[in-house]
């Protein structure tokens, strides 16, 4: 199976998450993706201290009715901050079957430098990387990190190949300009979120209250 693996905090999950997880499905020919949210993300503090258990059930919500959709509470059971190589190494050793396709923004893909181990990355799966708006790619090869770059050969205008045999697939994505952080801005307002995020995503935020000032 060509299982696709997207991250993130999910605070909270929205529909450009959903945009993305489709379109890395459909143009790199996925059979499944597992969105995998942090339990502990490593770069920045979890605004709000939104707990796992919330994150994880409005991504249940959001994808509820999509059996190409799944979700994946790896980084909650294996503990410690939520490195994307412990992560991918993990579910390794949990899906040996299967090939790993981590998906990632433009924007994410030019900061793959500053990553935890990042050079383990590509030696674990391959990645999908999505157009995000504002952040163009326009040689990929150039953008990669100088330690890692004579690794990888160009197979065409929208594929590299590393040594090992991953690749690194880029799709364009549909421009959506959604942010968790924006999203946050409108609740802590009280302003609506509909057409955002997916209507059930929007009914358990209200019931909760989360997010408010």
């Amino acid at each position: 199976m060509k299982l696709g693996l997207l991250g993130g905090t999910f605070n909270p999950v929205h529909l450009a998450h959903l945009r993305i997880a489709e379109e890395a499905r459909e143009g790199a020919g996925l059979d499944q993706v597992l969105f995998i949210p942090a339990a502990d993300p490593p770069h920045k503090p979890l605004a709000g201290d939104i707990p796992f258990r919330q994150r994880r059930e409005m991504v249940q919500l959001a994808i509820a009715g999509n059996p190409l959709f799944g979700i994946s509470d790896i980084e909650a059971r294996r503990g410690g901050k939520s490195y994307t190589v412990e992560t991918l190494a993990a579910l390794r050793e949990e899906q040996p079957g299967n090939e790993l396709h981590f998906i990632i923004g433009g924007d994410s893909f030019l900061e793959l430098g500053l990553w935890h181990r990042y050079a383990e990355i590509f030696e674990l799966a391959s990645l999908v990387v999505i157009g995000r708006p504002g952040r163009e790619i326009a040689d990929p090869l150039q953008q990669l990190p100088e330690a890692v770059r004579g690794r990888f050969s160009r197979e065409s205008a929208d594929q590299l190949r590393h040594s090992c045999g991953t690749v690194i697939r880029f799709v364009a994505g549909t421009q959506l300009d959604i942010s968790s952080s924006r999203l946050r801005e409108l609740l802590a307002a009280g302003r609506s979120i509909r057409y955002l995020v997916p209507p059930g995503v929007e009914n358990y935020i209200a019931q909760k209250g989360l997010y408010r000032s």
